[in-house]
């Protein structure tokens, strides 16, 4: 009997156009804005002042986190990905263009999509690994965050208890996996049994030991490490940006994709984000607007550089 596909709900597809309507104009409106605040040429002149050198070093820091990401996944699901390295690099550099270029964070949708396609690896088990490495990456995003603040704040806060904050903090993802289990005894108690093997299949989705656990999360703030040092380190190339303030614009720039809206490619929200981070520190919002958008473009270049060598790469799928 031949299948027809579902039947297209029209409400979602209006709330995507919506979506997708709202992105552009972001986008549109941000550009407008920043020809008419700064000027599209002023703006780009301190690329004349930048050595290709400098520019190929900082994209290759951010290949190395793309490499590291990849490593994770690698590492988390050896099993199925054991002696498909290159694949396993394939997907995340294809993931990372999707989220990066579309808006609302729709690329999201590509790493169950890619992964099952690849690996055979199901929805059940991709997108609870999914939700577990993004808790483990807002967890090391603020950590880095709190420890700016930290040394900006030193002669605000007693010591002692930003470290008691701190350490604190840092037990959050670890408590998180110990008590995984009691969390999903109660779901158990309220699911149908019918229902209960998809809980079976979302648990493999998390880590099953300590040993997997602290990789996950070491390869985490490994990633997070070079990330957030080369976005800092180009914000002070463009522009007179002290180290630290550089350092929190970074951390609230990358923090602004979990905004509901956001323009084409983060066109607008990601430069608005840097901004937060850097105006409490009587930085000039043209000047901070410009180093912004510098990053900008550098971060999209390294990201369809990225998209580009994900096709380059020569894979076999393990089950083809």
């Amino acid at each position: 009997m031949r299948r027809f596909p579902p039947p297209i709900n029209l409400m979602t597809s209006l709330k995507n156009y919506k979506k997708h309507t709202i992105g552009i104009a972001v986008s549109i409106i941000f550009v407008a804005f920043v020809e008419y605040y700064v000027g599209w040429t002023k703006l780009l002149s301190p690329w004349q002042n930048q050595s290709w050198g400098t520019i190929l070093s900082v994209i290759v820091l951010l290949l190395i986190s793309y490499l590291l990401r990849a490593l994770r996944l690698y590492d988390y699901f050896k099993q199925e990905m054991r002696g498909h390295f290159l694949l396993t690099c394939r997907l995340m550099l294809q993931h990372n263009f999707f989220n990066n270029m579309l808006p609302m964070r729709t690329g999201e949708a590509s790493f169950p999509i890619l992964i099952r396609r690849y690996f055979c690896v199901p929805m059940s088990h991709s997108i609870p690994a999914l939700l577990w490495f993004r808790m483990l990456d807002a967890h090391t995003l603020l950590m880095f965050a709190a420890m700016a603040l930290m040394i900006i704040w030193q002669d605000t806060w007693p010591t002692s208890l930003c470290l008691v904050l701190l350490a604190t903090w840092l037990t959050v993802p670890y408590l998180v996996y110990v008590h995984k289990q009691r969390f999903f005894s109660y779901l158990y108690s309220y699911f149908p049994k019918h229902r209960q093997p998809l809980l079976d299949k979302i648990q493999l989705g998390l880590p099953q030991t300590k040993v997997a656990f602290w990789r996950a999360w070491l390869w985490t703030v490994a990633n997070w490490s070079i990330k957030i040092s080369s976005f800092a380190y180009i914000l002070t190339l463009f522009g007179p940006i002290p180290g630290l303030p550089a350092v929190l614009g970074a951390i609230t720039g990358d923090a602004s994709s979990i905004l509901p809206w956001h323009g084409v490619a983060g066109a607008g929200t990601f430069e608005a984000g840097v901004l937060v981070g850097l105006l409490p520190f009587d930085i000039d919002s043209q000047t901070g607007l410009s180093v912004a958008i510098n990053l900008h473009i550098i971060i999209l270049g390294t990201t369809i550089i990225g998209g580009i060598l994900s096709v380059l790469i020569p894979t076999k799928l393990p089950h083809g």
